[in-house]
């Protein structure tokens, strides 16, 4: 059990959890996660911890698609931000209370400003890290705003 399914539990929105065994020689969590699970990489969605205006303290978490990547200055605007970086790993581990791979978006010891980039409406249910590699929750977009109190955002864009 992780805070992030607990978080859940507690709230009493629908959600599925779904694990499976992560090889430690994949360094690409996400898309391991879409290809184990046999979802299609757009529907499922990695956690990123972005730092705003090079405070590396000043955090937002960004949620994007796995098969993308994130539009740093899409997420500073979209979080009243001038500039964003990546945030450095140890600090998100730190802030977040879950390991690099692992980060979820429910369930962090701080509550952080959430962005989940628009392509999530696509899908009725989306999956995102359920707190630990191998491990994943599927819940719809707009019970995952409502636990995150986030909001949506133009923020992904297409991987190279």
């Amino acid at each position: 059990m992780t805070p992030a399914i607990t978080l859940a539990e507690k709230s009493g929105i629908p959600f599925h959890v779904h694990s499976y065994e992560h090889d430690p020689s994949n360094t690409h969590f996400g898309l391991e996660a879409a290809s184990v699970l046999g979802q299609d990489p757009a529907r499922v969605f990695k956690t990123l911890l972005f730092s705003m205006n090079g405070d590396p303290k000043k955090l937002g978490v960004a949620i994007v698609p796995v098969a993308g990547q994130l539009d740093l200055k899409a997420a500073a605007k979209a979080a009243g931000a001038k500039k964003a970086e990546m945030a450095n790993p140890e600090i998100a581990e730190k802030t977040t209370g879950y390991v690099v791979g692992g980060i979820s978006p429910l369930g962090q010891k701080k509550r952080l400003p959430t962005l989940l980039d628009t392509s999530a409406q696509q899908f009725d249910t989306i999956y995102v890290s359920a707190g630990r590699r191998g491990l994943e929750i599927e819940l719809s977009p707009s019970n995952l705003l409502v636990l995150t109190q986030g909001k949506m955002a133009d923020i992904g864009k297409e991987g190279k």
